[in-house]
């Protein structure tokens, strides 16, 4: 989920909306203990895991993937089934995220795991595909990190990215979350599921801090399909998700 080098500052944008410098208020390494509990109860992460699959459904076989940003490796974990003859590189500078993504991987002789951030990772190949989920937001100057993922990917390569661009309104999620676990699980399994994920709730507020401050990107509804225009994509696909939270754009690279 996450990518970012640390201890920059807040910028702010030409548009207006906050273009993040960096943070390092939220914790990664304790949400990585209890973040895979999103994909297993959250049906709207569920959702955008569904969304992917269904996309790598409509493309050729990428030669080389990167995953940029992977955290505990979920979106990986899917494209390795779906091309076991692809290989995959998993860029997260967090240590624990890294570290659960490569126990949960390990089965998948295909994927190579790399401790850096964006801004530091070389490219030796450009890629067929980048996916970048739920990341980009989270990193210093987004222009130029969107730069930095033109520059992974080969001429008419793709880019899967995903981002949160609105302020998470907490109450509103823990509202959605608890009555769909309670449907799921019943109440007493709703509250131990909610107790289990308590690092969750913990790191969201820091992460609403964080965008409350400046620090972490946000923006308007179509923001991010313009900017990844200007960085040198073709924009094949435009829409929110995420419950409204996220703007998700399928983007070819420009020759």
């Amino acid at each position: 989920m996450q990518m970012s080098a640390r201890n920059a500052t807040a910028v702010t944008s030409s548009t207006g909306n906050s273009e993040s410098g960096q943070s390092d208020r939220t914790d990664w390494t304790a949400y990585a203990t209890s973040y895979d509990l999103l994909s297993e109860h959250n049906p709207a992460y569920r959702a955008l895991l569904d969304d992917f699959r269904s996309f790598l459904g409509t493309i050729e076989r990428p030669g080389l993937i990167y995953d940029i940003g992977g955290g505990t490796g979920n979106y990986t974990g899917i494209a390795a089934a779906a091309f076991p003859d692809s290989r995959i590189r998993l860029i997260e500078p967090d240590p624990g995220m890294l570290a659960r993504a490569k126990s949960k991987l390990a089965a998948h002789d295909n994927v190579e795991y790399e401790g850096r951030s964006l801004e530091t990772t070389g490219v030796t190949e450009p890629a067929d595909l980048v996916v970048c989920v739920h990341a980009l937001y989270t990193m210093p100057r987004q222009e130029q990190r969107l730069s930095d993922l033109r520059r992974l990917v080969r001429p008419g390569g793709l880019l899967y990215l995903v981002d949160i661009g609105r302020s998470l309104d907490l109450s509103d999620w823990r509202g959605f979350l608890f009555r769909h676990i309670v449907r799921e699980t019943g109440l007493l399994g709703a509250i131990r599921i909610f107790w289990r994920g308590r690092e969750i709730t913990r790191q969201n507020n820091a992460i609403r801090r964080s965008q409350d401050a400046g620090v972490f990107w946000t923006f308007d509804a179509g923001v991010l399909a313009s900017k990844a225009e200007a960085a040198g994509f073709e924009v094949l696909r435009q829409e929110q998700a995420y419950r409204g939270y996220s703007d998700l754009v399928v983007c070819r690279a420009a020759p």
